[in-house]
């Protein structure tokens, strides 16, 4: 496609190029069943090489950064058939990643609900101190009482949540700038090692957290991590508006996203903070194939027994009856004229659309019309329409991309889907930058925002 098919941009990103993540989390893919696929080392779930060789597919494919969720010690899965959906560690992958990568940035999450802030602010800069300048965290609370349960404890209510959140963050920060950035000298000759005046405590102490200080660990390339968030609720907007330079989105319709996306430009007008500073990343989960019926093939061999629940799900969201043991017939005139997608659903109208171009029940749900985020199944190239659709529209300032399967799924998305992008000229085609600042065009900060 040359540039004169390019369609005319939204003015709030004309001209601009997307960021791309990659969600890297329990080392085999999103599906459950990728960890059995052909090709695949059923230890990957220990394997910190294999995150290494993942890590290093994305930044060959120039993305900005990856991205390690993280849900405190919860099973979010069938231990029987599934692995757990985490990493063993987030800090341990990271800084196994960190010395075999060179650029990409080396995001985490770091839930403020049932850690210390200052554990949190030692681990991160740390962490960016080893990286030279590529660590974000990932400001999150925890919901859950299978997760607070864990710490012997209850979920506080969600209040008590974004109030000691709003607290740590601002303590964390704190803490990060609390060894001067010019405090150490290391001169051998003379004798210092540091300006003792410019290494001071901080003396914080709020409603649910608080730290003496300060942290001994001098500033790195970009100063300090970068804070990205992830969530779509007010307490959301608000958390994010205030401090993060990124937010890790959930959105299916297009719609959905540029409403995420202006809340939180809003957020951070409050803020006194520039809209452009707070980017708006949401997921998009890929199996990239030659043609869609090769695609629908590999979703198909993904899913494996779990199509009749499924089916149960896709019930719901369509408000008809639907056999599981006819997968391979697509549903009936009557059927679709009676189908009624769920008002409280936003993939159901984009299910009943698959479902009455003729496709079997199997594909339908072969198509991910269940999944959480939008999916692409066929050629790189329809990633790519998807994702300039979306950036143009004013959407999206980049995605956090899902492969079905690690193993595989990362290269196809580098080698069918970055050049397309690239010859739109729509994202970079080199690291212009070695910190997650420069990637992220965030503004320098070293301690906290003084505007917030």
């Amino acid at each position: 496609m040359d540039h004169s098919e390019e369609k005319t941009g939204n003015p709030s990103t004309a001209g601009k190029q997307m960021l791309i993540g990659l969600h890297l989390g329990n080392g085999y893919g999103s599906q459950p069943g990728a960890w059995r696929m052909p090709g695949v080392d059923p230890k990957n779930y220990t394997s910190f090489d294999a995150r290494v060789k993942q890590a290093q597919a994305a930044e060959r494919g120039k993305f900005q950064f990856i991205f390690l969720p993280d849900g405190p010690g919860a099973v979010m899965s069938d231990i029987e058939t599934e692995s757990p959906s985490f990493n063993l560690d987030v800090m341990l992958t990271l800084a196994a990643v960190a010395r075999e990568t060179e650029h990409i940035g080396l995001v985490a999450t770091g839930s403020t609900t049932f850690n210390e802030p200052y554990n949190l602010a030692r681990q991160f800069k740390a962490l960016d101190v080893m990286s030279h300048g590529r660590a974000g965290w990932n400001a999150v609370t925890s919901s859950g009482n299978d997760v607070a349960a864990n710490y012997g404890r209850t979920i506080p209510s969600s209040g008590e949540r974004y109030g000691r959140a709003h607290e740590a963050v601002q303590l964390i920060q704190a803490l990060w700038g609390s060894w001067g950035k010019d405090a150490w000298v290391h001169d051998q000759e003379s004798g210092q090692f540091a300006k003792k005046d410019q290494i001071v405590p901080i003396n914080l102490q709020g409603k649910y957290v608080g730290s003496r200080g300060p942290l001994y660990i001098p500033p790195s390339e970009q100063g300090q991590p970068i804070i990205f968030h992830a969530g779509g609720s007010p307490n959301a907007h608000e958390l994010a508006g205030r401090f993060a330079n990124a937010v890790i989105g959930a959105a299916f319709t297009i719609e959905d996203a540029r409403a995420q996306r202006n809340a939180f430009r809003a957020a951070a007008k409050r803020y006194g903070r520039d809209p452009d500073e707070i980017k708006y990343i949401p997921g998009l989960m890929t199996t990239i194939a030659k043609d869609r019926r090769t695609a629908l093939d590999r979703r198909i061999q993904l899913t494996g027994d779990l199509f009749p629940q499924r089916v149960a799900y896709l019930q719901q969201m369509l408000g008809i009856s639907l056999d599981p043991t006819r997968l391979d017939e697509p549903l009936s005139k009557a059927q679709l004229a009676a189908a009624l997608p769920s008002r409280h659903d936003p993939r159901s109208p984009h299910a009943l659309k698959i479902a009455k171009e003729g496709w079997s029940l199997r594909d339908i749900l072969a198509h991910g019309v269940i999944d959480y985020h939008p999916v692409i199944v066929g050629p790189g190239v329809e990633a790519a329409d998807h994702m300039q659709t979306w950036f143009e529209a004013g959407a999206a300032d980049g995605f956090w991309i899902s492969p079905d399967v690690n193993t595989d799924g990362i290269d196809a998305f580098v080698d069918e889907v970055v050049p397309i992008l690239q010859e739109r000229g729509l994202f970079h085609r080199e690291y212009e930058g070695k910190t997650l600042r420069e990637h992220l065009g965030a503004p320098d900060q070293y301690g906290i925002d003084p505007r917030v």
